[in-house]
């Protein structure tokens, strides 16, 4: 194969594919792979004879969906998924609110010190999960949190926040508290790449800033939106940091508190990798389903919005 110039060039329909090789290799190794050896392992189990002493007495056999039928049936597993299902009702439209709300405050004309108030608001996302339940489950804490002590101080009602349905509100609250920046970070960029046109063309009709964020801003940067959503879903039931830290600091969390604890308890508590390997395949399953049916029905979406605009 020769170029326009006349020299001769190698290797130009292979050159992609060498550009791509180093992050396939990566994800086969360390994604792809890890997977596809859980998925093994769920059909697996331990077979005991006798005791369980000595050499072969314990040998791993084929389990087929004994593991999975074990797992569904499981009440701790049920009520995880229950805990973080009402977690999640409370965690993703408080913090894709706020995300947005912010987003169009920094991108008013009237806003002041916005560098400094996007590095405020972004700021949290930045420590880690650990750290800030560690932080916050301190505050929680009412010998040692400045809050119940301005409480006592004013004689207010110093309520219990880590019990009962406050545990809700608590841990929701460190999730919220960490992730708003990011999610509002994307809504901000997307709301910086509309055309100045269109805001001129919105005030020389009189809309309001009011008007020209709810019938411009928030309809053209529902891409972002349907984004942070679909992110947020995820986190929210592959939550973890947050349960997991802050049980120290209460009776009201236990090792099953979600999906992903049950998970952890059965594989490094118990020592059964077998049913963990289906927990966490089933936690996966239940990911891709609720991801891919809500990515459906926002373009399903899109596609009428569009369909009907043209029309008119």
């Amino acid at each position: 194969m020769t170029s326009p110039t006349g020299r001769r060039s190698y290797g130009v329909k292979g050159a992609p594919y060498a550009f791509l090789l180093p992050a396939t290799a990566l994800f086969a190794l360390f994604f792809a792979l890890p997977i596809g050896y859980a998925v093994w392992l769920s059909f697996r189990k331990v077979h005991v004879s006798g005791l369980g002493l000595g050499a072969g007495a314990r040998t791993e056999v084929w389990a087929g969906l004994e593991n999975y039928k074990d797992a569904l049936t499981d009440n701790e597993f049920y009520d995880g998924a229950l805990r973080v299902l009402g977690y999640g009702c409370i965690v993703v439209p408080v913090m894709l609110g706020l995300a947005l709300l912010f987003a169009l405050m920094l991108d008013s004309e009237r806003v002041r010190l916005a560098p400094f108030t996007r590095l405020a608001i972004f700021l949290p996302y930045a420590i880690p999960g650990v750290v800030a339940a560690l932080l916050w489950g301190f505050l929680y804490l009412p010998d040692v949190s400045p809050f119940y002590y301005v409480l006592a101080k004013l004689h207010l009602p110093q309520p219990n926040l880590l019990d009962g349905g406050p545990l809700y509100l608590a841990l929701s609250n460190i999730a919220v508290w960490g992730g708003t920046g990011f999610n509002m970070i994307v809504i901000y960029t997307s709301l910086r790449s509309i055309p100045a046109e269109v805001y001129e063309a919105a005030k020389l009709d009189g809309a309001t800033p009011l008007q020209t964020a709810l019938k411009i801003k928030i309809p053209m940067v529902a891409p972002s939106l349907v984004l942070t959503f679909f992110f947020s879903i995820i986190a929210t039931l592959q939550v973890f940091n947050e349960p997991m830290t802050i049980k120290p600091f209460t009776n009201s969390v236990n090792l099953s508190w979600s999906p992903l604890m049950k998970v952890y308890q059965d594989a490094f508590r118990r020592g059964d990798i077998y049913s963990a390997a289906a927990e966490a395949t089933l936690i996966a399953i239940a990911t891709l389903v609720l991801s891919f049916g809500f990515l459906r029905a926002a373009n399903r979406r899109n596609r009428r919005d569009v369909s009907q605009g043209g029309a008119q």
